[in-house]
This record gives structure tokens, C-alpha cells and sequence, in this order.
């Protein structure tokens, strides 16, 4: 039996450049998909996954995150007396009662390496989870919950892997795994060219992390991008241990680009509830 996973880190000090003017001054983790912001699906989800201790890992103009998962008694009382009840036990389960949430600031931009390594007072010598709130992965049972199922069944570290076009591998993380012994991954490479790739399974924003990786992070320098990179930490822990890639059930929606979050937005009106068939009906006479 494996370590149960009980922290998750969420890297949240981006600006969120390819949004602006929306993410000036309001964090591009807190856009809505229909009625909740990006952050909260990623928070369900790592709850739904075992995490009892959130750690964000925030910067400057990040604040909208920290209101959004505080108390607000101001608004629960002025909903409470207009006898909106069940929106005062909405905002309630914002976070789940048990569910600590710790904020820590990036003092500088150096990568999602070192946004990670600043989570390390926090986790201590535990596995961690790592989500990225931009990649959103619409499934049952959640992402993260089915990488801590594959965690349990051969420990080690687990990072979710999706096929992309060979001609993107320039955008992600690019792996080579080991198919008979159990994905275990061989080789890392940030941002290859394709004629340089080694799969085109690519890094998607999902990780289970031993500790172990704090170690290497706090001597990896900087790579692509003048950042310190989680992935060249990552290759470095190969020799260490296994790390293991996991091709993961759901759709998963690029929600740090527009169209990605064009077509979350889509998808998930139309499951939504109260939005589903009324939007249906809408886009069918949009769409003619």
C-alpha cells in the first residue's frame, strides 16, 4: 500500500498574457466555464482525489483567488435573508469543511520548476499532486482520482500523458516510455522539435510527484525559457526512481488558449442542468 496523497499544488502565478485585456487585473485562473471559475474545477477535482490540503502557488494581481475561497459571511447573510438558501450552501461547499488551503507567493517568474519548488514547506516529505487549473479534463472518476488509482497500484511518480499531432511537440513536455513495464518513461524532453521528439505522447498539467522531486528542482537551472522547468527536474529523477506516464480517460480542454476555452465553455453548457437544453436549441438555430 502506497502513501495516501494528501496535498495538491496548484501553480497560479501566471499572468495570463494570451487573455488580456480579461486577465489585467483578474487572475486567468478565476474565468468562468458557465457558473464556476477554473480554479474551483481544478480544487473539485483534487478533492475528489483524496487532497485535504490546497497549497497555491500565487503572485501579484492573484487575490481574486484567495476571496473566492474564503468566507464570505457579508454574503451569506444577505442571501440567507432574501431565503436563497441553497446559494448560501452553494458558496459554503466552495471548500469542502476538513480542506485547509495554504497561499504562497512566487516572488519571481523563474517557471512552473520553481513555482513547485515553492510548495516545499508546505508538502514536506509526502507525495503531492500537481494540477494546472488552464488544463481542464472532463471525466468520471477525474483525472487526478484515476492517477492516484494507477499510484496505488505501483507507487513510484505517475504524470498524465494525452497523443498529440507531431507536428506540436514543440508545445508540451514529450516522453518516452517503456510500454512492457508498466509506461514507465525512459526519457523526458521539454518542447522538442518534432524531428527531435521521442514519442508524441506529450505532459499534460497532471502530476503525482514523489518528494524526491524537491531535491532535484533545487539544483536544476534554468532551461528553455531562461525558467527553471519541472521537466528537466523530472528527467533528472529517471535515474532516481521510476516515474511512470498515464494515458488518462476524458477530454481534456486547453483552457490557456482562446479556442480551448471557446470549446470548454460549449461542452460544458451543454451538460449543465439548467443551461443544457436551452443552448442546444440555441446552437442548433445558430448553426442552421
Amino acid at each position: 500500500m502506497q502513501k495516501k496523497v494528501r496535498t495538491a499544488v496548484f501553480p497560479v502565478a501566471g499572468r495570463g498574457t494570451r487573455f488580456l485585456p480579461a486577465t489585467k487585473a483578474s487572475p486567468k485562473e478565476m474565468l468562468p466555464i458557465v457558473d464556476k471559475p477554473l480554479i474551483q474545477y481544478a480544487v473539485e477535482e483534487a478533492v475528489a482525489a483524496g487532497a485535504e490540503k490546497l497549497v497555491f502557488i500565487t503572485g501579484s494581481s492573484k487575490r481574486a483567488i484567495e476571496d473566492h475561497f474564503d468566507s464570505d459571511p457579508m454574503l451569506e447573510s444577505a442571501l440567507a435573508q432574501s431565503g436563497k438558501h441553497d446559494l448560501v450552501q452553494l458558496i459554503r461547499d466552495i471548500v469542502p469543511a476538513g480542506v485547509t488551503c495554504i497561499y504562497i507567493r512566487q516572488g519571481e517568474p523563474l517557471g512552473l520548476g520553481h513555482a513547485v519548488l515553492c510548495a516545499r514547506p508546505a508538502v514536506g516529505n509526502e507525495p503531492f499532486y500537481v494540477h494546472l487549473a488552464d488544463d481542464l479534463i472532463d471525466n468520471d472518476p477525474p483525472c487526478l482520482q484515476q492517477m492516484a488509482a494507477e499510484y496505488q497500484r505501483h507507487g513510484g511518480s505517475v504524470i498524465a500523458v494525452e497523443a498529440v499531432p507531431a507536428n506540436e511537440t514543440s508545445r508540451y513536455g514529450i516522453v518516452a516510455v517503456d510500454a512492457e513495464n508498466d509506461n514507465r518513461i525512459t526519457k523526458i524532453v521539454e518542447k522538442p522539435a518534432p524531428a527531435d521528439a521521442p514519442s508524441n505522447l506529450a505532459v499534460v498539467g497532471r502530476y503525482l510527484l514523489d518528494a524526491a522531486i524537491f531535491d532535484k528542482l533545487q539544483n536544476t537551472g534554468r532551461g528553455a525559457g531562461g525558467e527553471i522547468q519541472l521537466t528537466d527536474a523530472i528527467a533528472d529523477l529517471l535515474a532516481d526512481m521510476p516515474v511512470h506516464a498515464y494515458s488518462f480517460s476524458g477530454d481534456r480542454y486547453d483552457c490557456g488558449s482562446k479556442i480551448g476555452y471557446l470549446k470548454a465553455t460549449v461542452a460544458y453548457g451543454l451538460q449543465h442542468p439548467e443551461t443544457g437544453e436551452s443552448f442546444r436549441a440555441h446552437l442548433k438555430e445558430l448553426l442552421g
